[in-house]
């Protein structure tokens, strides 16, 4: 490992949608991002462990082992983990308040950042009417999204041996679905409502694996992406503000980069 690559300490980390047992889990990334990023308070937003795809066939690689212990390390050693679950791992929502190896289980919880702003932190499945309305769609959405990572890897093999830079199907895929029946922008609307209801300053969720920080109507709105394709993070500093990180490589070419927001600056909020 390079020693340009310096441990950052932050007062909180947010991340989500890791799908831990699913062949598309980006274990490596994940593993490198925590070796270099320490602290206070970690919020696990939901679907860190993919029980759905657990059930359909058992896929546990030393990768996924890894990244427990190295959670289950930094409780030990004093950081406090908070771990909202999603829809794939519902499984948890029946031990709220329950500690596991030193582990926090929340339904959700209300943050409060270094500037006094408050944050809905929750993983976001309720506010989706596919997963809460129609189970079945959901799993089959599932079984597609799989499908569109199996041909996003044969492409991206194609692509590299053509000369011609990395293009994500799968995550064009996804898009062009959601942006045709208007997902994104709903489910951004009425996350960003139920944080009104809460009267608090924002929400921090996951679940959709869309990446952005932004402001809804005076609710800054913050979703942490993924570590299937985006390999992003939240980070909170010291002051308050608020940093989307993606880390784009592992091992000795690891290094910060930033991931692009529509705006640099919102609230005194910062998207580095």
């Amino acid at each position: 490992m390079t020693d340009a690559v310096e441990t950052k300490h932050f007062r909180t980390l947010f991340i989500s949608d890791v799908h831990l047992g699913s062949k598309a889990a980006r274990t490596d990334f994940l593993l490198d991002f925590l070796r270099y990023h320490e602290a206070d308070t970690m919020f696990l937003v939901g679907d860190i462990v993919d029980g759905w795809r657990l059930k359909r066939s058992w896929y546990w690689p030393q990768g996924c082992n890894d990244v427990v212990q190295k959670l289950l390390r930094k409780a030990r050693k004093g950081t406090r983990i908070v771990y909202i679950p999603g829809n794939h791992d519902e499984f948890l929502r029946s031990f709220p308040g329950t500690h596991f190896g030193g582990i926090e289980v929340a339904d959700r919880m209300i943050h409060e950042m270094a500037d006094g702003k408050k944050y809905l932190v929750l993983h976001g499945d309720e506010f989706d009417v596919v997963v809460r309305n129609a189970r079945l769609l959901a799993y089959l959405g599932d079984w597609a999204y799989d499908a569109a990572i199996v041909i996003n890897i044969g492409l991206a093999a194609i692509r590299r041996k053509l000369g011609m830079p990395y293009w994500s199907f799968s995550a064009w895929a996804k898009l062009q679905v959601k942006h045709a029946v208007n997902f994104i922008g709903e489910f951004q609307r009425v996350v960003a409502d139920e944080a009104r209801r809460n009267e608090v300053d924002g929400v921090i969720c996951g679940h959709i694996h869309h990446a952005v920080m932004e402001d809804i109507e005076g609710i800054h709105y913050v979703n942490t992406g993924d570590w299937v394709e985006s390999c992003t993070a939240i980070a909170e500093h010291f002051d308050g503000t608020l940093e989307l990180i993606t880390w784009g490589h592992v091992a000795a070419t690891a290094e910060i980069k930033a991931l692009p927001a529509p705006d640099r600056t919102i609230g005194g909020m910062k998207a580095a």
